[in-house]
């Protein structure tokens, strides 16, 4: 554990994530098979300094300085190592673009956290750094299955702790996640919501989660198809993304057993078989298409590593 020298590097791979899945709002979530990748390396200067690069044009308009993500995740590890800040630089190769739903603030927090930590020798435990990036996001559904991959369920117990419970998801299900050109802030989504809820709404919401959770488990469509129902965030949400309803009816006409908004959005999520896969996306895709927004639907599997990181130089 110690100062990195200067030019040391290290490479952080971060999945993709899509928090609720209909009805588990705020609390459940899932990594997929598509990754930001963050090389962090020391720079000359003081623990002040930090540089972005950003490859691909998804994300021109963001900047380094000290209110970027991966900078104020990294300044948490040196805090809580006791250790002096370093000078840093994150070039990424952005595949999960921002403010779709998809994660990709926790990528940034997760990135920040694991490539500091790397970089110093690893002086912090997986644990505390979960415990850091549920602080610095604020909730847990992104960043827990963004760090440590799979299916997760995560609630604060009345110890106060937060607990992970990681799910089962049988591998003959598949994602198909419909990206579109727009994009929508989790802060107005989160404004669009009511401060209360109905009790129905609520009971009904535990069902659905119970069947959710059941069917990802046994590979049950049925239950699935019954399970992404939700009554706490999606009413209120659809209204925020243009020809969501229709990509939504598109997806299950086309095969898919359920369809949920993939966080807070506009990226809708499908679940599936895999052979009906490609007709799920083109179906959702054209949809999009008919009311003049472009996107692109991947079919993804469930990533079950999580972060990972390795020295740029294998050498070092």
């Amino acid at each position: 554990m110690g100062q990195p020298s200067i030019g040391q590097t290290v490479i952080v791979d971060v999945p993709s994530t899509s928090a609720n899945l209909g009805p588990g709002f705020d609390c459940l979530g899932a990594a997929f098979e598509l990754n930001n990748r963050f090389a962090i390396k020391r720079i000359q200067g003081s623990g002040e300094r930090f540089e972005l690069i950003m490859e691909g044009s998804e994300g021109s308009h963001l900047r380094g300085g000290p209110e970027n993500l991966v900078y104020r995740a990294a300044q948490r590890v040196w805090k809580a190592a006791d250790l002096e800040p370093v000078g840093l630089e994150a070039r990424v190769n952005l595949a999960v673009p921002p403010a779709r739903g998809l994660g990709s603030s926790a990528t940034a927090i997760v990135a920040g956290l694991v490539g500091a930590n790397a970089l110093m020798g690893s002086p912090l435990s997986k644990e505390k750094l979960l415990e850091l990036a549920i602080d610095i996001e604020g909730h847990p559904d992104n960043v827990v299955p963004s760090l440590l991959g799979g299916l997760c369920m995560t609630a604060k117990a009345a110890s106060e702790r937060w607990r992970v419970v990681r799910c089962e998801w049988t591998s003959s299900i598949k994602a198909v996640v419909a990206i579109p050109s727009i994009r929508l802030s989790t802060s107005e989504a989160r404004r669009a919501m009511p401060k209360t809820i109905p009790l129905g709404d609520a009971v009904t919401n535990l069902g659905s989660l119970t069947l959710l959770l059941q069917g990802l488990r046994t590979g049950n469509g049925d239950l699935i198809a019954d399970g992404m129902n939700d009554r706490l965030h999606e009413p209120y949400r659809w209204r925020l993304i243009k020809g969501g309803l229709q990509v939504r009816e598109s997806a299950l006409k086309a095969g898919a057993w359920g369809c949920a908004i993939s966080g807070a959005g506009p990226s809708i999520l499908a679940l599936c078989e895999a052979k009906d896969g490609p007709a799920v996306s083109r179906a959702m895709t054209r949809a999009w298409e008919a009311t003049g927004i472009a996107s692109r639907a991947p079919l993804l599997s469930l990533q079950k590593d999580g972060s990972q990181w390795y020295p740029a130089n294998p050498t070092e």
